[in-house]
């Protein structure tokens, strides 16, 4: 039985969205599969891929055949890379502390320019909806400002606050003690 590892399509009409998966050569491509390994998402700018490396891994070293796409994406995603490494275990030329410290080093700087292209991508579309709409407004979440000041610094504040709040309260009152008689005037007038 050849087993095959392929493409699943799902997604609606013009938006594909594809699911990795092992499955028998016979089987249909959206049928059967013996085994889900991940995602791809080729809409997305880089196009994204969730992919589990141990298994895909597990499933090369047992035989299974990928297609040219999913060659592809393994390729990018290191799972061949570990395949030669492994492949230079096996023959004496590296230890298993090498191969597993050599793949970890090419995972992360790719990892790396991954997300350096991402950002990219993103600045992009700012920049674009920039220049399509005007000059964007940033939304920046402020921390409340918690100011923490000593007890002794504190009591003098208050006292100089107490003498100030009956001065502006004298003013208030006597406004609404001169508009009391002439709102009672006006009323007298209107009858």
């Amino acid at each position: 039985m050849p087993v095959k590892i392929r493409l699943q399509r799902k997604g609606r009409k013009k938006r594909p969205f594809y699911h990795i998966v092992v499955a028998d050569a016979r089987s249909p491509r959206d049928g059967r599969f013996i085994s889900k390994l991940g995602t791809y998402n080729p809409m997305t700018k880089p196009a994204t891929i969730d992919i589990d490396r141990e298994e895909a891994y597990e499933w090369l070293m047992k035989g299974a055949q990928p297609t040219d796409t999913v060659r592809a994406i393994l390729r990018f995603k290191g799972v061949m890379y570990r395949k030669h490494l492994m492949r230079g275990v096996q023959k004496g030329a590296l230890t298993q502390e090498e191969a597993d410290k050599k793949w970890q080093e090419w995972i992360d700087a790719k990892e790396e320019k991954v997300a350096a292209r991402r950002d990219a991508s993103l600045a992009e579309i700012e920049n674009f909806h920039a220049k399509l709409f005007g000059n964007a407004p940033v939304i920046v979440e402020e921390a409340p400002v918690v100011e923490e000041a000593p007890a002794a610094e504190e009591a003098p504040a208050a006292e100089e606050a107490a003498p100030e709040a009956p001065a502006e309260e004298a003013p208030a009152a006597e406004a609404a003690t001169e508009e009391a008689p002439a709102a009672e005037e006006e009323k007298k007038d209107e009858a």
